[in-house]
């Protein structure tokens, strides 16, 4: 391996938004493996990526409650192998798998978000009774999943978020979140 793995403990912590809303402009376009970790520094999350900055913003968007702090290595090239030693040997430091890392909340991290799981009790009887309109079906999804981008949109301008935040239109009439 020609990449040295620093201990994660030796990184210094990165704010997730910095003072004028933005993610760290450094780490875009780079490859790299990042520590994501909640407002108290408990890490929440550990992954690799060929653009830090596309999957941090992703991250974001997704898991918003749990991204206040980062640690970041960057490599200059790309490795599969490398990435996943280093993420292995931060999780291995930290002493147990972060929760993000988990089987169960993987998906939450890294997959579109899925609106449906977030209908309120009226979308989702509303959304029962269409029975063979598959067009009265993909518009009720869609506004889901606006509702769903606004209620996002919101807690991350209280955050201080200035980023821009788009999403994929195509994915909304199928109830999917995911930045464009």
């Amino acid at each position: 391996m020609t990449e040295d793995i620093q201990p994660l403990a030796s990184l210094e912590y990165i704010p997730y938004i910095d003072s004028e809303g933005k993610l760290p402009e450094f780490v875009q376009g780079r490859i790299g493996v990042y520590a994501i970790f909640d407002s108290e520094k408990v890490l929440q999350f550990v992954g690799y990526s060929r653009d830090t900055y596309l999957s941090l913003k992703q991250h974001l968007v997704r898991q918003p409650e749990h991204c206040y702090w980062l640690k970041v290595q960057t490599i200059e090239k790309p490795s599969r192998t490398i990435l996943e030693s280093i993420r292995a040997s931060w999780i291995a430091e930290n002493g147990s798998q972060p929760q993000g890392n988990g089987d169960d909340a993987a998906a939450k991290w890294n997959d579109p978000i899925d609106t449906k799981t977030v209908m309120t009790a009226q979308e989702i009887a509303n959304y029962e009774g269409i029975v063979a309109d598959e067009l009265a079906k993909d518009k009720l999804l869609k506004n889901v999943a606006r509702r769903v981008e606004n209620e996002i949109l919101s807690l991350l301008k209280l955050r201080g978020v200035t980023e821009e935040i788009r999403f994929n239109p195509k994915l909304k009439t199928s109830g999917l979140l995911d930045l464009k």
